[in-house]
Protein backbone atom coordinates (compact mmCIF):
# COMPACT_ATOMS: atom_id res chain seq x y z
CA UNK A 1 0.00 0.00 0.00
CA UNK A 2 2.78 2.45 0.86
CA UNK A 3 4.24 2.03 -2.39
CA UNK A 4 0.85 2.73 -3.86
CA UNK A 5 0.54 6.04 -2.15
CA UNK A 6 3.88 7.02 -3.02
CA UNK A 7 3.31 6.80 -6.63
CA UNK A 8 0.10 8.88 -6.45
CA UNK A 9 2.07 11.94 -7.19
CA UNK A 10 3.16 10.75 -10.27
CA UNK A 11 -0.32 9.72 -11.66
CA UNK A 12 -3.07 12.05 -9.75
CA UNK A 13 -1.74 15.23 -12.13
CA UNK A 14 -4.18 17.01 -14.68
CA UNK A 15 -2.20 15.87 -17.36
CA UNK A 16 -1.65 12.57 -16.73
CA UNK A 17 -5.35 11.86 -15.56
CA UNK A 18 -6.69 13.78 -18.94
CA UNK A 19 -4.10 11.26 -21.01
CA UNK A 20 -5.46 8.13 -19.39
CA UNK A 21 -9.40 9.66 -19.99
CA UNK A 22 -8.44 10.34 -23.39
CA UNK A 23 -6.81 6.80 -23.77
CA UNK A 24 -9.66 5.42 -22.26
CA UNK A 25 -11.99 6.71 -24.58
CA UNK A 26 -9.93 5.68 -27.95
CA UNK A 27 -9.64 2.14 -26.08
CA UNK A 28 -13.44 2.23 -26.43
CA UNK A 29 -13.76 3.29 -30.05
CA UNK A 30 -11.47 0.73 -30.84
CA UNK A 31 -12.62 -1.90 -29.20
CA UNK A 32 -16.51 -1.47 -30.09
CA UNK A 33 -15.27 -1.28 -34.05
CA UNK A 34 -15.57 -4.59 -35.38
CA UNK A 35 -11.74 -5.50 -36.73
CA UNK A 36 -10.00 -3.23 -34.64
CA UNK A 37 -8.57 -4.92 -32.26
CA UNK A 38 -6.90 -3.86 -29.18
CA UNK A 39 -2.96 -4.77 -30.33
CA UNK A 40 -3.69 -2.62 -33.37
CA UNK A 41 -4.88 0.10 -31.17
CA UNK A 42 -2.10 0.17 -28.96
CA UNK A 43 0.44 -0.27 -31.69
CA UNK A 44 -1.16 3.32 -33.05
CA UNK A 45 -0.66 4.70 -30.20
CA UNK A 46 3.18 3.90 -30.15
CA UNK A 47 3.55 7.91 -31.99
CA UNK A 48 1.40 9.64 -29.68
CA UNK A 49 4.06 8.06 -26.85
CA UNK A 50 7.11 9.36 -28.64
CA UNK A 51 5.91 12.79 -27.01
CA UNK A 52 4.88 11.82 -23.65
CA UNK A 53 6.84 11.26 -20.19
CA UNK A 54 6.85 7.41 -19.42
CA UNK A 55 3.90 7.39 -16.73
CA UNK A 56 1.82 9.26 -19.02
CA UNK A 57 3.09 6.89 -22.23
CA UNK A 58 2.80 3.86 -20.15
CA UNK A 59 -0.85 5.26 -18.90
CA UNK A 60 -2.09 5.49 -22.01
CA UNK A 61 -1.45 2.17 -23.81
CA UNK A 62 -2.65 0.41 -20.70
CA UNK A 63 -6.03 2.68 -20.69
CA UNK A 64 -6.67 2.01 -23.99
CA UNK A 65 -5.98 -1.90 -23.75
CA UNK A 66 -8.06 -2.66 -20.72
CA UNK A 67 -10.75 -0.45 -22.21
CA UNK A 68 -10.52 -1.95 -26.03
CA UNK A 69 -10.68 -5.80 -24.16
CA UNK A 70 -14.20 -5.04 -22.59
CA UNK A 71 -15.52 -2.66 -25.86
CA UNK A 72 -15.13 -6.04 -27.96
CA UNK A 73 -18.21 -7.14 -26.39
CA UNK A 74 -20.59 -4.84 -27.01
CA UNK A 75 -20.52 -5.39 -31.25
CA UNK A 76 -20.75 -9.61 -29.97
CA UNK A 77 -24.05 -8.93 -27.72
CA UNK A 78 -25.40 -5.94 -30.00
CA UNK A 79 -24.45 -7.73 -33.62
CA UNK A 80 -22.86 -11.31 -32.65
CA UNK A 81 -19.81 -10.08 -34.14
CA UNK A 82 -17.12 -9.87 -31.74
CA UNK A 83 -14.88 -6.41 -31.81
CA UNK A 84 -11.93 -7.95 -30.09
CA UNK A 85 -10.78 -11.91 -29.98
CA UNK A 86 -10.73 -11.82 -26.89
CA UNK A 87 -14.92 -11.38 -27.15
CA UNK A 88 -15.36 -14.43 -29.68
CA UNK A 89 -15.59 -16.80 -26.56
CA UNK A 90 -18.52 -15.38 -25.28
CA UNK A 91 -20.06 -13.96 -28.46
CA UNK A 92 -22.95 -16.47 -29.22
CA UNK A 93 -23.59 -16.67 -25.33
CA UNK A 94 -24.01 -13.01 -25.25
CA UNK A 95 -25.72 -12.60 -28.80
CA UNK A 96 -28.66 -15.49 -27.15
CA UNK A 97 -29.35 -13.29 -24.71
CA UNK A 98 -29.97 -10.32 -26.47
CA UNK A 99 -32.65 -12.43 -28.81
CA UNK A 100 -33.85 -12.83 -25.21
CA UNK A 101 -34.65 -9.51 -24.36
CA UNK A 102 -31.69 -9.95 -22.03
CA UNK A 103 -29.08 -7.58 -23.81
CA UNK A 104 -28.55 -4.86 -21.14
CA UNK A 105 -27.91 -7.69 -18.61
CA UNK A 106 -25.13 -9.30 -20.51
CA UNK A 107 -23.37 -5.96 -21.30
CA UNK A 108 -23.74 -4.58 -17.65
CA UNK A 109 -21.96 -8.28 -16.23
CA UNK A 110 -19.62 -7.76 -19.04
CA UNK A 111 -18.56 -4.25 -17.63
CA UNK A 112 -18.31 -4.64 -13.85
CA UNK A 113 -16.88 -8.04 -14.47
CA UNK A 114 -14.22 -7.15 -16.69
CA UNK A 115 -13.31 -4.24 -14.10
CA UNK A 116 -13.52 -6.95 -11.26
CA UNK A 117 -11.22 -9.28 -13.41
CA UNK A 118 -8.88 -6.57 -14.21
CA UNK A 119 -8.25 -5.74 -10.50
CA UNK A 120 -7.77 -8.75 -9.39
CA UNK A 121 -4.97 -8.84 -11.40
CA UNK A 122 -3.36 -5.64 -10.94
CA UNK A 123 -3.73 -7.00 -7.41
CA UNK A 124 -1.64 -10.11 -7.93
CA UNK A 125 0.85 -7.99 -9.65
CA UNK A 126 1.34 -6.07 -7.61
CA UNK A 127 2.27 -9.04 -4.95
CA UNK A 128 4.01 -11.26 -6.80
CA UNK A 129 6.25 -8.82 -9.76
CA UNK A 130 8.19 -7.36 -7.11
CA UNK A 131 8.33 -11.27 -5.34
CA UNK A 132 9.60 -12.88 -8.88
CA UNK A 133 12.55 -9.77 -9.36
CA UNK A 134 13.35 -10.55 -5.82
CA UNK A 135 14.31 -14.42 -6.69
CA UNK A 136 15.33 -13.37 -10.36
CA UNK A 137 18.48 -11.17 -9.14
CA UNK A 138 20.26 -13.95 -8.59
CA UNK A 139 19.94 -15.21 -12.48
CA UNK A 140 22.74 -15.75 -14.78
CA UNK A 141 23.26 -16.28 -18.66
CA UNK A 142 22.48 -19.41 -18.40
CA UNK A 143 18.75 -18.81 -16.73
CA UNK A 144 18.21 -16.36 -19.19
CA UNK A 145 18.92 -17.82 -22.22
CA UNK A 146 16.59 -20.59 -20.96
CA UNK A 147 14.00 -18.47 -19.33
CA UNK A 148 13.74 -16.49 -23.24
CA UNK A 149 13.82 -19.77 -24.81
CA UNK A 150 10.74 -20.85 -22.43
CA UNK A 151 8.75 -17.88 -23.64
CA UNK A 152 9.30 -18.72 -27.20
CA UNK A 153 8.27 -21.88 -26.90
CA UNK A 154 4.97 -21.64 -24.78
CA UNK A 155 4.49 -18.98 -28.12
CA UNK A 156 4.41 -21.61 -30.01
CA UNK A 157 2.39 -24.07 -28.23
CA UNK A 158 -0.20 -21.68 -27.07
CA UNK A 159 -0.70 -20.18 -30.58
CA UNK A 160 -3.82 -20.99 -32.57
CA UNK A 161 -3.63 -23.44 -35.21
CA UNK A 162 -0.72 -26.10 -36.52
CA UNK A 163 2.54 -26.09 -34.48
CA UNK A 164 4.32 -26.48 -37.12
CA UNK A 165 3.47 -23.31 -38.82
CA UNK A 166 3.72 -21.72 -35.40
CA UNK A 167 7.31 -22.35 -35.49
CA UNK A 168 7.75 -21.33 -39.21
CA UNK A 169 6.43 -18.19 -38.28
CA UNK A 170 8.90 -18.07 -34.84
CA UNK A 171 11.69 -18.84 -37.40
CA UNK A 172 10.80 -15.83 -39.82
CA UNK A 173 10.93 -13.95 -36.24
CA UNK A 174 14.31 -15.01 -35.27
CA UNK A 175 15.56 -14.59 -39.04
CA UNK A 176 14.39 -10.71 -38.53
CA UNK A 177 16.11 -10.76 -35.25
CA UNK A 178 19.71 -11.43 -36.85
CA UNK A 179 19.56 -8.40 -39.20
CA UNK A 180 21.99 -5.73 -37.91
CA UNK A 181 24.90 -5.73 -35.39
CA UNK A 182 25.89 -9.14 -34.02
CA UNK A 183 25.62 -8.34 -30.32
CA UNK A 184 28.22 -10.56 -29.28
CA UNK A 185 31.28 -10.07 -31.57
CA UNK A 186 29.99 -6.77 -33.05
CA UNK A 187 30.13 -7.36 -36.75
CA UNK A 188 27.42 -6.50 -39.30
CA UNK A 189 25.08 -9.29 -40.46
CA UNK A 190 22.30 -9.43 -43.60
CA UNK A 191 22.85 -5.83 -44.11
CA UNK A 192 23.27 -6.24 -47.62
CA UNK A 193 25.46 -3.17 -47.89
CA UNK A 194 22.80 -0.92 -46.49
CA UNK A 195 23.20 1.40 -43.72
CA UNK A 196 19.97 2.10 -42.54
CA UNK A 197 20.20 -1.88 -41.44
CA UNK A 198 22.94 -1.47 -39.54
CA UNK A 199 21.00 -1.05 -36.21
CA UNK A 200 18.87 -3.86 -37.21
CA UNK A 201 14.99 -3.96 -37.88
CA UNK A 202 13.22 -1.73 -35.51
CA UNK A 203 10.46 -3.15 -33.73
CA UNK A 204 7.88 -0.30 -33.53
CA UNK A 205 7.85 -0.18 -37.70
CA UNK A 206 7.23 -4.07 -37.51
CA UNK A 207 4.22 -4.05 -35.15
CA UNK A 208 2.56 -1.33 -36.67
CA UNK A 209 2.42 -3.45 -39.83
CA UNK A 210 1.81 -6.30 -38.18
CA UNK A 211 -1.00 -5.20 -36.39
CA UNK A 212 -2.56 -2.61 -38.18
CA UNK A 213 -1.27 -2.83 -42.12
CA UNK A 214 -2.49 -6.42 -42.29
CA UNK A 215 -5.60 -5.52 -40.73
CA UNK A 216 -6.62 -2.78 -42.89
CA UNK A 217 -5.76 -5.46 -45.84
CA UNK A 218 -7.97 -7.84 -44.44
CA UNK A 219 -10.72 -5.57 -44.10
CA UNK A 220 -9.94 -4.20 -47.74
CA UNK A 221 -10.31 -7.62 -49.11
CA UNK A 222 -13.36 -8.67 -47.27
CA UNK A 223 -15.45 -5.31 -46.75
CA UNK A 224 -18.43 -5.61 -44.60
CA UNK A 225 -21.71 -3.72 -44.06
CA UNK A 226 -22.54 -4.02 -39.95
CA UNK A 227 -26.73 -3.98 -39.33
CA UNK A 228 -28.47 -1.73 -37.37
CA UNK A 229 -27.80 -1.79 -33.79
CA UNK A 230 -31.32 -2.01 -31.12
CA UNK A 231 -31.94 0.28 -28.94
CA UNK A 232 -30.45 -0.19 -25.12
CA UNK A 233 -32.19 0.36 -21.92
CA UNK A 234 -30.23 2.72 -19.54
CA UNK A 235 -31.85 0.96 -16.24
CA UNK A 236 -31.85 -2.53 -17.48
CA UNK A 237 -27.95 -2.44 -17.53
CA UNK A 238 -28.19 -1.76 -13.96
CA UNK A 239 -30.86 -3.81 -12.75
CA UNK A 240 -29.55 -7.50 -11.56
CA UNK A 241 -25.95 -7.45 -12.11
CA UNK A 242 -25.16 -7.03 -8.70
CA UNK A 243 -27.21 -10.32 -7.70
CA UNK A 244 -25.52 -12.08 -10.90
CA UNK A 245 -22.37 -11.42 -9.94
CA UNK A 246 -22.91 -12.37 -6.46
CA UNK A 247 -24.29 -15.83 -7.70
CA UNK A 248 -21.25 -17.03 -9.41
CA UNK A 249 -18.77 -14.93 -7.03
CA UNK A 250 -16.85 -18.51 -7.19
CA UNK A 251 -16.66 -18.20 -11.11
CA UNK A 252 -15.82 -14.79 -11.40
CA UNK A 253 -12.63 -15.43 -8.28
CA UNK A 254 -11.40 -18.90 -10.31
CA UNK A 255 -11.45 -17.30 -13.85
CA UNK A 256 -9.51 -13.74 -12.52
CA UNK A 257 -7.17 -15.97 -11.04
CA UNK A 258 -6.58 -18.30 -13.56
CA UNK A 259 -6.36 -15.07 -16.34
CA UNK A 260 -3.90 -13.80 -14.61
CA UNK A 261 -1.63 -17.35 -15.12
CA UNK A 262 -2.57 -17.47 -18.24
CA UNK A 263 -1.74 -13.66 -18.93
CA UNK A 264 2.37 -14.63 -17.90
CA UNK A 265 2.35 -17.31 -20.55
CA UNK A 266 3.92 -15.68 -23.51
CA UNK A 267 2.23 -15.49 -26.29
CA UNK A 268 -1.33 -16.87 -24.52
CA UNK A 269 -2.79 -13.58 -24.25
CA UNK A 270 -6.54 -12.09 -22.83
CA UNK A 271 -8.27 -14.47 -26.11
CA UNK A 272 -6.92 -17.78 -25.05
CA UNK A 273 -7.59 -17.38 -20.90
CA UNK A 274 -11.19 -15.93 -22.26
CA UNK A 275 -11.62 -19.38 -24.22
CA UNK A 276 -10.27 -21.69 -20.94
CA UNK A 277 -11.96 -19.72 -18.72
CA UNK A 278 -15.31 -20.39 -20.56
CA UNK A 279 -14.73 -24.14 -20.84
CA UNK A 280 -13.73 -24.54 -17.76
CA UNK A 281 -16.44 -22.61 -16.43
CA UNK A 282 -19.25 -24.85 -18.27
CA UNK A 283 -17.42 -27.87 -16.54
CA UNK A 284 -17.96 -26.96 -13.56
CA UNK A 285 -21.04 -25.40 -13.47
CA UNK A 286 -24.36 -26.60 -11.86
CA UNK A 287 -26.46 -26.15 -15.00
CA UNK A 288 -24.40 -26.85 -18.01
CA UNK A 289 -26.91 -27.85 -20.06
CA UNK A 290 -28.08 -24.21 -19.99
CA UNK A 291 -24.47 -23.21 -22.08
CA UNK A 292 -25.14 -22.24 -25.44
CA UNK A 293 -28.71 -20.99 -24.96
CA UNK A 294 -28.21 -17.34 -23.80
CA UNK A 295 -26.65 -18.32 -19.93
CA UNK A 296 -25.12 -15.44 -18.35
CA UNK A 297 -22.49 -17.66 -16.11
CA UNK A 298 -20.37 -18.48 -19.32
CA UNK A 299 -19.97 -14.66 -20.07
CA UNK A 300 -19.56 -13.81 -16.21
CA UNK A 301 -16.07 -16.05 -16.01
CA UNK A 302 -14.73 -15.44 -19.44
CA UNK A 303 -14.85 -12.14 -18.95
CA UNK A 304 -13.31 -11.93 -16.32
CA UNK A 305 -10.74 -14.13 -17.03
CA UNK A 306 -9.47 -11.82 -20.43
CA UNK A 307 -9.13 -8.25 -18.52
CA UNK A 308 -7.36 -10.28 -15.47
CA UNK A 309 -4.73 -11.74 -18.56
CA UNK A 310 -3.74 -7.91 -19.23
CA UNK A 311 -2.36 -7.67 -15.95
CA UNK A 312 -0.86 -11.06 -15.68
CA UNK A 313 1.24 -10.38 -19.12
CA UNK A 314 3.58 -7.63 -17.12
CA UNK A 315 5.09 -9.79 -14.98
CA UNK A 316 6.67 -11.49 -17.28
CA UNK A 317 7.13 -8.35 -19.25
CA UNK A 318 8.35 -6.04 -16.03
CA UNK A 319 10.26 -9.06 -14.41
CA UNK A 320 12.04 -10.60 -17.21
CA UNK A 321 11.69 -8.14 -20.46
CA UNK A 322 9.80 -11.63 -21.90
CA UNK A 323 6.96 -10.11 -23.73
CA UNK A 324 3.38 -11.90 -21.91
CA UNK A 325 1.44 -10.90 -25.02
CA UNK A 326 1.68 -8.62 -27.96
CA UNK A 327 0.78 -6.05 -26.13
CA UNK A 328 3.26 -6.08 -23.80
CA UNK A 329 5.82 -6.88 -26.76
CA UNK A 330 4.53 -3.06 -27.93
CA UNK A 331 4.88 -1.76 -24.08
CA UNK A 332 8.46 -3.41 -23.88
CA UNK A 333 9.10 -1.10 -27.30
CA UNK A 334 7.87 1.69 -25.95
CA UNK A 335 10.03 1.36 -22.56
CA UNK A 336 13.59 0.39 -24.37
CA UNK A 337 12.69 3.68 -26.43
CA UNK A 338 12.43 5.91 -23.08
CA UNK A 339 15.78 4.36 -21.92
CA UNK A 340 14.09 2.15 -19.68
CA UNK A 341 14.95 -1.82 -19.80
CA UNK A 342 12.55 -3.90 -18.24
CA UNK A 343 13.80 -7.03 -15.72
CA UNK A 344 14.71 -7.59 -12.22
CA UNK A 345 16.99 -4.38 -11.76
CA UNK A 346 13.78 -2.09 -13.16
CA UNK A 347 12.18 -2.95 -9.94
CA UNK A 348 15.41 -0.72 -8.28
CA UNK A 349 16.52 1.45 -10.66
CA UNK A 350 12.88 2.49 -11.83
CA UNK A 351 10.66 1.57 -8.42
CA UNK A 352 8.61 4.69 -8.91
CA UNK A 353 7.64 4.15 -12.67
CA UNK A 354 6.80 0.52 -11.40
CA UNK A 355 4.60 1.54 -8.95
CA UNK A 356 3.20 4.19 -10.86
CA UNK A 357 2.41 1.51 -13.66
CA UNK A 358 -0.15 -0.49 -10.99
CA UNK A 359 -1.80 2.59 -9.74
CA UNK A 360 -2.55 3.47 -13.17
CA UNK A 361 -3.73 0.09 -13.76
CA UNK A 362 -5.82 0.50 -10.67
CA UNK A 363 -7.38 3.77 -11.72
CA UNK A 364 -7.84 2.39 -15.60
CA UNK A 365 -9.99 -0.33 -14.57
CA UNK A 366 -11.91 1.77 -11.87
CA UNK A 367 -13.08 4.50 -14.48
CA UNK A 368 -13.82 1.22 -16.69
CA UNK A 369 -17.10 1.13 -15.19
CA UNK A 370 -18.53 4.45 -15.67
CA UNK A 371 -17.08 4.95 -19.34
CA UNK A 372 -18.28 1.33 -19.71
CA UNK A 373 -21.27 1.93 -19.52
CA UNK A 374 -21.35 5.12 -21.28
CA UNK A 375 -19.97 3.41 -24.30
CA UNK A 376 -22.87 0.63 -24.05
CA UNK A 377 -24.86 3.91 -24.39
CA UNK A 378 -23.28 5.64 -27.38
CA UNK A 379 -22.76 2.35 -29.08
CA UNK A 380 -24.93 3.53 -31.63
CA UNK A 381 -22.92 5.88 -32.95
CA UNK A 382 -19.80 3.96 -32.21
CA UNK A 383 -20.55 1.23 -34.30
CA UNK A 384 -21.51 3.50 -37.38
CA UNK A 385 -18.83 5.09 -38.24
CA UNK A 386 -18.30 4.82 -41.94
CA UNK A 387 -15.17 1.96 -42.72
CA UNK A 388 -14.36 3.98 -45.96
CA UNK A 389 -13.13 6.65 -43.46
CA UNK A 390 -12.19 4.96 -40.49
CA UNK A 391 -9.35 2.90 -42.22
CA UNK A 392 -7.72 5.87 -44.46
CA UNK A 393 -7.35 7.88 -41.09
CA UNK A 394 -5.97 4.54 -39.31
CA UNK A 395 -3.37 4.08 -42.43
CA UNK A 396 -2.43 8.14 -41.92
CA UNK A 397 -1.30 7.35 -38.56
CA UNK A 398 0.84 4.05 -39.27
CA UNK A 399 2.92 6.01 -41.64
CA UNK A 400 3.32 8.85 -39.67
CA UNK A 401 4.24 6.05 -36.43
CA UNK A 402 6.37 4.10 -38.74
CA UNK A 403 7.83 7.68 -39.79
CA UNK A 404 8.69 8.94 -36.12
CA UNK A 405 10.60 5.89 -34.92
CA UNK A 406 14.08 7.50 -36.68
CA UNK A 407 12.54 9.90 -38.90
CA UNK A 408 13.31 7.46 -41.88
CA UNK A 409 11.00 6.96 -44.87
CA UNK A 410 12.73 3.27 -45.12
CA UNK A 411 10.52 2.23 -41.44
CA UNK A 412 8.06 3.55 -43.53
CA UNK A 413 8.81 0.49 -45.83
CA UNK A 414 9.60 -1.72 -43.62
CA UNK A 415 6.03 -1.26 -42.30
CA UNK A 416 4.31 -1.55 -45.82
CA UNK A 417 6.60 -4.50 -46.34
CA UNK A 418 5.98 -6.79 -42.96
CA UNK A 419 2.19 -5.94 -43.11
CA UNK A 420 1.91 -7.46 -46.24
CA UNK A 421 3.78 -10.62 -45.33
CA UNK A 422 1.93 -10.71 -41.88
CA UNK A 423 -1.54 -10.55 -44.15
CA UNK A 424 0.02 -13.06 -46.43
CA UNK A 425 1.03 -15.38 -43.28
CA UNK A 426 -2.68 -15.09 -41.76
CA UNK A 427 -4.45 -15.82 -44.49
CA UNK A 428 -2.45 -19.17 -44.77
CA UNK A 429 -3.63 -19.70 -40.97
CA UNK A 430 -0.08 -18.84 -39.97
CA UNK A 431 0.15 -16.89 -36.96
CA UNK A 432 1.85 -13.77 -36.24
CA UNK A 433 2.44 -13.57 -32.22
CA UNK A 434 5.56 -16.15 -32.00
CA UNK A 435 6.94 -14.12 -34.88
CA UNK A 436 6.67 -11.00 -32.97
CA UNK A 437 8.35 -12.51 -29.69
CA UNK A 438 11.32 -14.39 -31.38
CA UNK A 439 11.90 -10.76 -32.80
CA UNK A 440 12.18 -9.27 -29.50
CA UNK A 441 13.53 -12.40 -27.47
CA UNK A 442 16.15 -13.21 -30.20
CA UNK A 443 18.99 -10.94 -29.40
CA UNK A 444 17.92 -12.12 -25.96
CA UNK A 445 18.91 -15.20 -26.43
CA UNK A 446 21.40 -15.20 -28.91
CA UNK A 447 23.42 -13.02 -26.54
CA UNK A 448 22.86 -15.07 -23.37
CA UNK A 449 23.56 -18.42 -25.04
CA UNK A 450 26.81 -16.73 -26.69
CA UNK A 451 27.42 -15.67 -22.87
CA UNK A 452 27.16 -18.81 -21.62
CA UNK A 453 29.00 -20.87 -24.54
CA UNK A 454 31.97 -18.88 -23.64
CA UNK A 455 31.72 -19.24 -19.85
CA UNK A 456 31.36 -22.70 -20.03
CA UNK A 457 34.22 -23.27 -23.01
CA UNK A 458 31.85 -24.72 -25.33
CA UNK A 459 30.31 -27.28 -22.87
CA UNK A 460 26.30 -27.45 -22.58
CA UNK A 461 26.73 -29.68 -18.82
CA UNK A 462 27.03 -26.40 -16.85
CA UNK A 463 23.90 -25.08 -19.15
CA UNK A 464 22.10 -27.51 -16.79
CA UNK A 465 24.21 -27.58 -13.60
CA UNK A 466 22.77 -24.99 -11.67
CA UNK A 467 19.05 -25.76 -10.31
CA UNK A 468 17.14 -23.21 -11.44
CA UNK A 469 18.32 -23.18 -14.87
CA UNK A 470 18.38 -27.01 -14.91
CA UNK A 471 14.84 -27.17 -14.22
CA UNK A 472 13.56 -24.26 -16.59
CA UNK A 473 15.97 -26.38 -19.45
CA UNK A 474 14.07 -29.96 -18.52
CA UNK A 475 10.56 -27.85 -18.58
CA UNK A 476 11.74 -26.11 -22.27
CA UNK A 477 12.80 -29.70 -24.00
CA UNK A 478 10.26 -30.96 -22.95
CA UNK A 479 7.70 -28.39 -24.65
CA UNK A 480 9.75 -29.05 -27.47
CA UNK A 481 8.76 -32.67 -27.53
CA UNK A 482 5.43 -31.80 -26.83
CA UNK A 483 5.29 -29.51 -30.31
CA UNK A 484 7.06 -32.22 -32.00
CA UNK A 485 4.41 -34.82 -30.33
CA UNK A 486 1.89 -32.80 -31.84
CA UNK A 487 3.21 -32.26 -35.22
CA UNK A 488 3.56 -35.85 -36.14
CA UNK A 489 0.27 -36.48 -34.38
CA UNK A 490 -1.39 -33.80 -37.26
CA UNK A 491 0.90 -35.78 -39.84
CA UNK A 492 -0.15 -39.14 -38.74
CA UNK A 493 -3.70 -38.50 -38.20
CA UNK A 494 -3.42 -36.51 -41.92
CA UNK A 495 -2.32 -39.69 -43.83
CA UNK A 496 -4.66 -42.03 -41.86
CA UNK A 497 -8.06 -40.17 -43.14
CA UNK A 498 -7.06 -40.83 -46.82
CA UNK A 499 -6.20 -44.33 -46.17
CA UNK A 500 -9.20 -45.04 -44.47
CA UNK A 501 -11.39 -42.98 -47.06
CA UNK A 502 -10.10 -45.22 -49.46
CA UNK A 503 -10.63 -48.94 -47.74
Amino acid sequence: MDTLISAMPQVFQFNVLAIIFAASIYGLLIGAVPGLTATMGTALLVPVTFFLDPVPAIGAIVAATSMAIFAGDIPGALLRIPGTPASAAYTDEAYKMRQKGQVELALGVNVVCSAIGGLVGVAILIIAAPQIARFSLGFSSYEYFWLALLGLSCAVLVSSGSAIKGVIALCLGLMLSTIGIDVVMGVRRFTFGDTELIGGVSIIPVLIGVFAIAEILRKVANPTTLPPVPPIRPGAMVKGVSKIIWQYKGGVARSSLMGTVIGALPGAGADIAAWIAFAISKKFSRTPEKFGSGHVEGIVSASSANNAALSGAYIPSLVFGIPGDTITAILIGVLLMKGITPGPMVFIMDAPLVNAIFLVFIVANLIMVPLGFLAVLGSRHILSISQSILFPVILLFCVIGAFSTNNTLFDVWVMLVVGLIAFVLEENDFPTAPAILALILGPLIEENFMQSMIKSDGGMVPFFDRPIGGTLGVVTLSIWALIIGFALWNVIGKRRAPAATDS
